[in-house]
C-alpha cells in the first residue's frame, strides 16, 4: 500500500503563490509517477501536473502552463506542486496521486492507483 498525505494548502489572493507538497510512505516511491489533480465545488476532478519518476518528463494541463509547476525529491519521498500567479478559478481541492504502472505521465485520472485525501486551496479575488 502506498499511503499520501498533501500539505501546504490554504487562502491566498489572486496573484499570489502556494506550495503544495505530498509526501508519500509505504513503497517505492522513486519508481510511481506522480500527479496533481483538482476539484472545484459542483465540477468533475481534474488534470493539473504530472511527472515520471525521474523528473525528466512532465506534463501540465493547458490552464496552469507557466504558472504552476511540478517536481519531485525522491530522496525525500515528496512531490511538490508550486503555483503562482493564481487566479479565483484555481480555488479547488488539490489531490495528489500516484501511478505504479506507467513510466509516462498520465493526464488520466483512471491510470493512478493511490490518492491523497487533499488539501483546500482558496484564491480570493
Amino acid at each position: 500500500q502506498v499511503q499520501l498525505v498533501e500539505s501546504g494548502g490554504g487562502l491566498v489572493q489572486a496573484g499570489g503563490s502556494l506550495r503544495l507538497s505530498c509526501a508519500a510512505s509505504g513503497r517505492t516511491f522513486s519508481s510511481f509517477v506522480m500527479g496533481w489533480f483538482r476539484q472545484a465545488p459542483g465540477k468533475k476532478r481534474e488534470f493539473v501536473a504530472a511527472i515520471s519518476w525521474s523528473s525528466e518528463a512532465t506534463n501540465s494541463a493547458d490552464s496552469v502552463k507557466g504558472r504552476f509547476t511540478i517536481s519531485r525529491d525522491n530522496a525525500k519521498n515528496t512531490v511538490y506542486l508550486q503555483m503562482n500567479s493564481l487566479k479565483p478559478e484555481d480555488t479547488a481541492v488539490y489531490y495528489c496521486a500516484a501511478d505504479d504502472d506507467r513510466k509516462y505521465p498520465s493526464r488520466v485520472e483512471g491510470a493512478y492507483d493511490y490518492w491523497g485525501q487533499g488539501t483546500q486551496v482558496t484564491v480570493s479575488s
